[in-house]
């Protein structure tokens, strides 16, 4: 008679909270880590919120987090996650700083969300190393913590075993990317649909880009170079298999592995670029409809209209009501300006 074996560990998360830090930074980090999903097939985790004490802490809004751990539930931690500030100068307390500086001795994964960044800086932790928060705190990063190689156009960036992320939803692209590492794709999909997010944007993407292009997360993204011939060419008629023989699959395998680094099948991402694209040019110009169509690869503003009609509940034309920016016809772009997101 063979005994049952007994369920996996949760994987313990650590929010580190002390007053000043974002109520939108403690939001992800409790709805990604601290929602029982295991129904859904997600893992089980264990999410605590750890302080220097178990004194409430402010924050704005007329806020307050409840830790349920002291910092000592450091020492049991799969991952720490430091949530960013309101003041991004706002001084950590010194047991804090010490707590994460020991955590990262003893090689527990540290992540911080948006203005986190300046928290780990303050522990040093970033000395030498490289690492990225919101692009409207890039120079005064590098001001305050000059030891700290700051990269300003990614989405996240890791870095000893240290994560940073830019601004406000590149920290769920981080959280999701974290557990798509520990756990998977399909544990990072499943909390993605329950959240209603993308479930993968690569963290080199540069944070200015309006539609992200994979460019050079070439070790965990072996499809980047294809998404981001696609993307270039988009007035194109390219076709899944157009795609699978670019990456040298056959249609199959390359449906199989796009899936399994992105969330999504090869046609509907292709879908969802060219509905962006065709967003883009309607929000942007004044070009009629057939040229928007051809120019974010539709072939016909009849094919067009049935994609945003499934896809967003709304034609083209109405589209351009509701969002164009345009006041009068400007010049007319090139496909290459639609498909680098520019136009």
């Amino acid at each position: 008679m063979t005994r049952p074996r007994n369920p996996p560990s949760p994987y313990r998360v650590a929010l580190v909270a002390f007053p000043g830090v974002r109520a939108f930074d403690v939001s992800v980090i409790t709805e990604v880590w601290g929602t029982d999903r295991t129904d859904r097939g997600a893992p089980a985790f264990e999410l605590r919120r750890v302080a220097t004490d178990r004194a409430p802490v402010p924050m704005r809004g007329g806020l307050s987090l409840l830790p349920d751990r002291t910092l000592a539930w450091l020492d049991r931690a799969d991952l720490v996650v430091v949530p960013g500030l309101d003041d991004h100068l706002t001084p950590a307390p010194p047991p804090v700083l010490d707590a994460l500086r020991r955590t990262h001795d003893r090689g527990v994964t540290l992540a911080a969300l948006c203005g986190g960044a300046f928290t780990l800086a303050q522990a040093g932790l970033l000395d030498g190393r490289r690492a990225i928060t919101h692009w409207n705190l890039v120079d005064l990063l590098r001001e305050h913590h000059p030891r700290v190689t700051v990269v300003p156009d990614a989405l996240f960036i890791e870095d000893t075993n240290i994560w940073t992320a830019a601004g406000t939803a590149a920290g769920i692209d981080l959280c999701l990317h974290l557990v798509r590492r520990t756990h998977g794709a399909e544990a990072a999909a499943t909390i993605a649909r329950s959240m209603v997010t993308a479930p993968f944007r690569t963290g080199t993407q540069a944070q200015f880009v309006e539609r992200p292009t994979p460019r050079a997360d070439r070790d965990a993204d072996t499809l980047a170079a294809v998404r981001e011939h696609a993307l270039c060419h988009l007035h194109e008629p390219l076709t899944v298999a157009d795609l699978a023989t670019r990456a040298g699959m056959s249609a199959r395998t390359f449906a199989r592995h796009f899936t399994a680094e992105t969330g999504t099948t090869p046609l509907r991402w292709l879908l969802d670029q060219r509905i962006a694209a065709a967003q883009k040019v309607l929000e942007r110009t004044d070009l009629p409809m057939p040229e928007v169509a051809r120019r974010a690869g539709f072939g016909s503003e009849v094919t067009m209209r049935q994609h945003f009609a499934s896809r967003l509940a709304t034609s083209p034309r109405a589209y351009r009501a509701a969002f164009s920016t345009t006041s009068s016809p400007p010049a007319s772009p090139s496909p290459a300006d639609v498909s680098a997101g520019t136009v």
